[in-house]
Formats: structure tokens, C-alpha cells, sequence
């Protein structure tokens, strides 16, 4: 038997190496965390050189730079130090959440200086000073997924004077260190949209800042040819609300998502969600395009019955597409080839096509119709012929079909037999239709 000393070594054992695996586990998950983690990006630096030219007039120079975003904390070495490195440290936003999931292969990385046009004012975040550098780093799905516009505060090393001008920008050089903190970060997750007529549309907008009851402005414009029309606004502080579409409960969290309640033809253009809290002014854009499938339709059904050497008019139409742009292609198909993948022939396009104009329905779409003419022949019969529609608003085209039969006709010499025995049996039917009726009539004379 074990003794209880035994026993509760027995027991220390084990509840030490429960102790062991969690710390293995909790290790194995931070590091898992870690590699999880964007270490860093590479990204194109839109560098400023600001000029009087010969006529007196201000002009920016943009001097393209290689540049590395990197995530860590201060004292970091750069990962390549032969590039401009833009330094991303402890901040209560971090910009990698933004596009989790996501490699470093799908993004566009984008930093501009920004330039609060002369307005001085000190963030309201640790460390802050009212002389910061200001830097607006975007970031883009390749595919169109979504769109990041971040603000990074950099504060210099020295004081600028007093006398300096706030156009004026002090030298990067390219193999320079610059410490940042993420200020305010917006994004949208539907940098285009493509609803229907008629629909409901939401525009997402999603905003966050690094400190607490920040004084912001949210606004919603759309633009379209030219013209730029205020949609919401909202200001935090004294609760001023114009236009609707935006949930003021959602607006507390961050949640600036836009929603228009009935897509017609003017609603499109450029949806521009903006956030102001002095001194910084970020915005995202939504791009809006109304796509509605067309109704595609034949005016034969599906099976058509003809006699040898008649036409018949066979039309496809497209109804109710918009935009304009469509392709109406008919094609013809030999029996018993529709289905099979290995050695049938191909469909052949059917020539002669007419196409009709197109047709501005009164809600704004548009309708066209392709029509040919078609002589039944023996030798048809058993076809098919495939109507195919191809709108930018299908992933796939419609396809609408029909199966010829074509019958020999009628026999002239069946015709004449008919008719010669109608004109024996129709005499011999008056005179017994007559006889009948004057039966009776005799029969009362006789008596």
C-alpha cells in the first residue's frame, strides 16, 4: 500500500504538471498570437516639398519614397534599416485589427503627410503637443474589400520655432525612424456598392478614437456631377442632428453606418462619411452604381412545331436592365449535343440577327429585343435554339431555349381524295336530310 506521504507526493506531481501544460499552452497561444500579428507592411510615402514658383504661386512637389509601417513599441529597431520607417507604437487603437485576417500580399499602404491647415491645438492624448506631425496612412484591399484611413501623431524630436510656416515641412530622411501613435481610424467595409432598384442600401462607416468623449462631427454628403448635397450631420457635443439615415445609438459606439431606404436611379454617385474632431478631418468614400437584372423572355415556348419550309418570327427580350450596355447572342444546337462535354459539336451562333432599338422604360431601365426569322427544314427538326443575355449585373448570362420540330405537310393527293368524297356524300346527305323532313307529310296525305 502507498503511504499518505506517497499519496500527497504523488499528488504534488501531478498538479505541477497541469501547471507545466497550461504555461506550454499559454505560451504556444501567445505565440500563435504573435505570428498572428502583421509585424509590419511596406508602403509608398507621398513625400511634400512645398514651393513658391515664379508667378508667386504656392505648389506642392509629391516625392515618391519606399516605406516600411511598423508595428511595435518604442526602442524598436527597424526591420529594414535602409528605409523610412514609420514606427506604430502603444496606442488604445491599434491598426491591425482593421484587417485581420488578411496577408500583407492583399493591401495597399499609403501614408501622406496631413496638414491641419494652421490650426494648432494639442491632441488630448498622453504625450501629446501641439506642434505634432500629422500623417494620414491608408490602407486598401486589393479586391476592393474594404478601405482604412488612419491618423498617426508623431511628435519631433526639437521645438520648430514660432516663426515657422505651417506649409513648411521638416526633412525625412531615408533611412530615418519616426516614432507614432494611432490617433482616429475610419473604415468601410462596401468601398462600392451595386444594389437594385428599389432596394434598401446600407453604407458602412465605422469610426474610432483614442480617447474618450472626443468633440466629432459626423457627416454623410453624397456627390454627383459636380454637385455635393449634406445628407447627416451630428455633432457630439451639443447634439445637433440634420437629415437621418445614421442610428444615434450606433453613433455612440462608433457605428456610423449610413442607410438609404429606397434605391432609385438619382441615388447614385459618391457617398462620402466624414469625421471631424479638430484638428484632424478624415473621411471614407462609398461608391454607389444601381444594377437591375434584366427579364429575359422568348415569344415562342419552349417547344415549337413548324411544317417543312414555313417561317416564323422568334424573339428574345430583355427587359428591365440598367445600365445600358447588354448582348443578346442566339446560338443553334444539333440533337442530343445539349449536355454532353465530349465530342459534341459546338452551338453555332445563328447569323442574321436584328436587334430592336432600345426601349427608355419610364422608371429608367431599359428594354431590347433580338429577333431572326426562321425557315423550318427537315433537317432542323430536333434543334435547339439557345437565347444567351449578358448584363455586368449577372455573374452568369440567362439562357432561355426552345426545341424545333419540323413536320412534313399534308399530301396534295389526300387533299383530293377528301374532296371527292365530300362531294359524293354531300348530295346523297341533302336528299336524306330532305326525305326525312317530308316523311311525316306524306305518310297524313296517303291516309
Amino acid at each position: 500500500m502507498k503511504t499518505n506521504k506517497q499519496i500527497n507526493k504523488n499528488a504534488t506531481a501531478t498538479v505541477t504538471d497541469v501547471k507545466v501544460i497550461k504555461r506550454i499552452q499559454n505560451t504556444f497561444w501567445q505565440w500563435l498570437h504573435c505570428v498572428d500579428q502583421m509585424p509590419w507592411l511596406p508602403c509608398q510615402f507621398f513625400d511634400e516639398h512645398i514651393f513658391v514658383n515664379h508667378e508667386n504661386h504656392t505648389e506642392t512637389q509629391f516625392i515618391h519614397k519606399d516605406t516600411v509601417l511598423q508595428f511595435g513599441k518604442k526602442g524598436d529597431a527597424p526591420v529594414n534599416p535602409h528605409a523610412i520607417t514609420f514606427l506604430v507604437t502603444g496606442s488604445k487603437l491599434d491598426l491591425r485589427d482593421y484587417v485581420q485576417g488578411v496577408g500583407a500580399e492583399r493591401l495597399d499602404c499609403e501614408l501622406r503627410w496631413f496638414s491641419t491647415e494652421g490650426i494648432q491645438l494639442r491632441w488630448p492624448s498622453h504625450g501629446a503637443q501641439e506642434y505634432d506631425c500629422w500623417f494620414r496612412c491608408t490602407l486598401k484591399h486589393t479586391a476592393g474589400h474594404f478601405t482604412v484611413n488612419a491618423f498617426l501623431r508623431h511628435t519631433p524630436a526639437q521645438r520648430p520655432s514660432d516663426q515657422q510656416d505651417y506649409r513648411s515641412r521638416p526633412a525625412i530622411g531615408d533611412r530615418d525612424l519616426l516614432p507614432t501613435s494611432v490617433a482616429m481610424v475610419l473604415q468601410t467595409l462596401s468601398p462600392s456598392v451595386l444594389p437594385a432598384l428599389s432596394s434598401q442600401q446600407k453604407l458602412h462607416c465605422q469610426f474610432a478614437i483614442d480617447h474618450k468623449g472626443p468633440n466629432a462631427q459626423v457627416e454623410w454628403h453624397r456627390q454627383t456631377r459636380g454637385e455635393r448635397l449634406l445628407l447627416f450631420s451630428h455633432a457630439s457635443r451639443s447634439g445637433q442632428t440634420k437629415g437621418s439615415g445614421v442610428g444615434l445609438k450606433a453613433l455612440v459606439g462608433g457605428d456610423a453606418s449610413f442607410t438609404l431606404p429606397l434605391v432609385k436611379l438619382n441615388s447614385e454617385g459618391t457617398y462620402i462619411c466624414s469625421v471631424s474632431v479638430p484638428p484632424l478631418l478624415g473621411s471614407v468614400d462609398v461608391t454607389l452604381h444601381v444594377q437591375e437584372r434584366p427579364r429575359v423572355s422568348l415569344n415562342v415556348g419552349s417547344s415549337l412545331v413548324l411544317t417543312d419550309g414555313t417561317f416564323q418570327k422568334v424573339a428574345c427580350e430583355a427587359e428591365g436592365y440598367y445600365p445600358l450596355d447588354v448582348e443578346i447572342v442566339w446560338y443553334q444546337e444539333q440533337p442530343g449535343a445539349s449536355g454532353k462535354r465530349v465530342g459534341a459539336p459546338l452551338p453555332k451562333k445563328v447569323d442574321n440577327i436584328l436587334l430592336s432599338s432600345h426601349k427608355h422604360n419610364q422608371e429608367g431601365t431599359y428594354s431590347l429585343s433580338a429577333f431572326f426569322y426562321l425557315q423550318a427544314s427537315l433537317s432542323q427538326s430536333g434543334y435547339q435554339y439557345t437565347c444567351t443575355v449578358s448584363h455586368q449585373s449577372l455573374l452568369v448570362p440567362i439562357r432561355k431555349s426552345f426545341t424545333l420540330t419540323v413536320e412534313e405537310p399534308t399530301s396534295w393527293t389526300f387533299y383530293f381524295l377528301i374532296a371527292g368524297l365530300l362531294a359524293v356524300l354531300c348530295p346523297m346527305l341533302c336528299y336524306w336530310y330532305k326525305g326525312e323532313r317530308q316523311g311525316p307529310h306524306t305518310k297524313k296525305m296517303m291516309q
